[in-house]
């Protein structure tokens, strides 16, 4: 038979298992779909996303999701779960497959596993129950996860970047490939945030647009490299969890602070070892002699005349421009934001400090007798000062968080009435996690959800060619508030029912994740 992971209607491509299991045992048949007028008789048709691919025997569909397995719509990728460790012991993976092997599901029962949406298949459009809904007992209390697989259009990912090195104006294009896929956004205290993918990129533009902002925002969130490009900016090529990489240069570190900060910091250690330092910043340069900390140490004025724009004493905005110098300025020599030096202040053998925010640059400056700097040996207790810099910058790293509108019509597949729902995950009756990682629910209405990728299961998400995002969801919460708010009850199986026959794959639950219970309110006013 023909591998089930070559798509139809293109190249065979090699499959890859959303849990990173091998895909070769016999996958779990879902169901059968009904063919559709003028389809050939030998296809089949497959209904978990608008695009309703006709597939033929032996092959998948587009997003390789899918497979026609003796005329059989079948999912192709095995079902996860995650165990708990028991009694804060080592948790193992209890299922390792092997090549046609299959799984006797009812091995899985006890109140240490949590069922995934990772693999789970959907029921787009929701006018039937979601894949699973699975009842069992946690921490002694009857529970009910409805499990699904969510097909988002109204979806984005909001990139960290720690870096103080300059990406490009707010507001810019971010492109991939070429196509505008997001723009930069606000910069915040040692990060930059870019906003990539979302419903107009990939539904609003070209086709090839929105094709490449999928593929971008897949890749995204699989913590795969992605190289980006920013309109009057940097080159970048970013992973989630891994140190940015910004006009081909590793980022090593993320500020201590601004300039003003780090004067207030390391002010007392700097005391009797230097008469001036300069923390150079694009955002804050602090002066130490004219900075607030410099006079409760009652340190005489240098007579130093900086450029820029004078805020409050010792700190100076726009000394130059941004840039990937010294500070995510421009510059890469420091004297050249210094304008003068008052003759009747300053004094011959003045010692001045310059230091970036990172302590990667730094410069050691003695007065000569006509007040200009000249270069000198760093005295060792003003090197020490300059390594704690760098000491208490924390590591540059990359973030990526998912940001999700899980409105529409997936909460059919939880309720008939899908106000409940929204109204249960407000009142904290109903936790919602992705792949099991517990997603931050924004304030207001519908259920928008935020979730870090590097705490979901490597390859959670996927594709449908429509363009959209498919993600793990998961909807925790107490058997009685499932009955409340109007669930399909008559659907609900224990975990050991609703895997039976299905090929399904272990992992160990990330310890840095809450179990999905713990969130729950203890209030028991049930969904209004």
């Amino acid at each position: 038979m023909t591998n089930p992971s070559e798509p139809d209607s293109g190249a065979p491509q090699e499959p890859v298992s959303a849990a990173g299991a091998a895909s070769e045992p016999t996958p779990v048949v879902l169901e059968k779909s009904r063919p559709p007028q003028r389809m050939a008789a030998d296809k089949i048709e497959c209904n978990a996303c608008p695009v309703l691919c006709q597939i033929s025997a032996g092959r998948s569909g587009a997003c390789d999701r899918y497979a026609n397995v003796d005329g059989m719509l079948t999912r192709v990728d095995p079902v996860l779960l995650m165990q708990r460790a028991h009694n804060g012991g080592e948790s193992t993976p209890l299922v390792q497959f092997a090549a046609n092997a299959s799984q006797d599901s009812s091995s899985l029962v006890g109140d240490q596993l949590f069922l995934t949406g990772v693999g789970a298949g959907t029921t787009y459009p929701d006018y039937k129950p979601a894949p699973f809904i699975v009842s069992s007992q946690i921490d002694g209390a009857e529970t009910v996860t409805v499990v699904t697989e969510g097909i988002f259009s109204y979806c984005s990912f909001r990139v960290k970047i720690d870096t103080d090195r300059f990406l490009g104006p707010e507001q810019a294009t971010v492109r991939h490939r070429g196509e505008a896929v997001g723009h930069v956004t606000t910069q915040e205290y040692g990060s930059q945030f870019l906003s990539l993918g979302g419903v107009h990129h990939l539904t609003g533009g070209s086709k090839r647009e929105g094709r490449i902002s999928c593929e971008l925002m897949m890749a995204l969130g699989n913590r795969q490299p992605v190289e980006l490009q920013i309109d009057g900016g940097a080159n970048l090529l970013v992973q989630s969890g891994k140190p940015p990489i910004v006009n081909g240069v590793e980022e090593q570190r993320m500020r201590v602070g601004c300039g003003s900060a780090t004067i207030g910091i390391f002010a007392k250690q700097w005391f009797g070892h230097v008469d001036e330092v300069v923390v150079v910043d694009d955002h804050i340069t602090g002066v130490l002699s004219e900075h607030q900390a410099g006079k409760c140490l009652d340190m005489p004025d240098s007579g130093i005349r900086m450029r820029g724009r004078k805020s409050t004493p010792g700190r100076y905005f726009q000394v130059a421009n941004p840039g990937t110098g010294w500070g995510g300025t421009d510059i890469t020599d420091p004297l050249t934001i210094i304008e003068s030096w008052d003759p009747k202040i300053a004094w011959p053998g003045l010692r001045m400090l310059m230091v970036s925010t990172t302590g990667d640059d730094s410069a050691y400056f003695v007065l000569d007798e006509q007040l200009r700097p000249t270069p000198a040996p760093m005295p060792d207790a003003v090197r020490l000062v300059v390594d704690r810099i760098g000491e208490n910058c924390e590591p540059s790293l990359t973030t990526v968080l998912f940001v999700a509108g899980a409105g529409g019509s997936l909460r059919a597949g939880v309720t008939e009435n899908p106000v409940r729902l929204t109204t249960a995950v407000r009142d904290l009756l109903v936790s919602v996690s992705c792949g099991g990682a517990p997603a931050y629910i924004w304030p207001g209405g519908g259920i928008t959800l935020m979730v870090d990728v590097e705490r979901m299961p490597a390859a959670s998400f996927g594709w449908v060619p429509t363009p959209a995002i498919v993600a793990p969801l998961e909807f925790t919460m107490r058997l009685d508030d499932y009955r409340r708010l109007g669930g399909h009850m008559d659907q609900i199986r224990p975990v050991e029912l609703a895997l039976q026959g299905a090929r399904v794959c272990v992992l160990p639950w990330d310890p840095y994740n809450s179990w999905p219970t713990d969130n729950l309110s203890q209030g028991r006013g049930g969904a209004r």
